[in-house]
């Protein structure tokens, strides 16, 4: 069932909280807390977290440079300053759209599970080029 906070638009809260039930099925994840947040883990690295109803994930500069502008996403600043790895992605105004946030926090575990390189099979697709 779609979590929803009012007709036609998802609970990011509920979305989130089922993304963390779903994380916390892979054995090197956790939920941690910083930034003022509860955050997801991956190796003891923070790979997303919700702000004020985002997914804020990270991925690698130039994925996040066209989230933003693909539209529905902009860069993450913490203290004043750009995270240029960190996106946050608002909460999709329909059913369909939870998927985005599911493959999107599934990229930043693969991400930051590679110690911020892009995992193998992204690189291999991108060196064909």
């Amino acid at each position: 069932m779609t979590p929803r906070a009012r007709k036609g638009h998802i609970d990011a809260r509920a979305l989130y909280d089922g993304l963390v039930a779903e994380g916390l099925l892979q054995p090197d994840v956790a939920v941690g807390r910083a930034l003022q947040n509860d955050v997801l883990q991956v190796a003891g690295k923070i790979f997303a977290f919700l702000k004020d109803d985002r997914l804020v994930v990270k991925l690698p500069a130039e994925r996040v440079r066209d989230l933003v502008a693909a539209g529905g996403a902009v860069p993450f600043t913490s203290g004043g300053r750009v995270m240029k790895e960190w996106v946050c992605v608002d909460a999709p105004p329909e059913a369909p759209g939870e998927d985005l946030w599911r493959a999107l926090a599934s990229e930043a575990r693969r991400y930051v599970a590679a110690g911020g390189r892009k995992p193998r099979t992204q690189l291999a697709l991108t060196e064909r080029r």
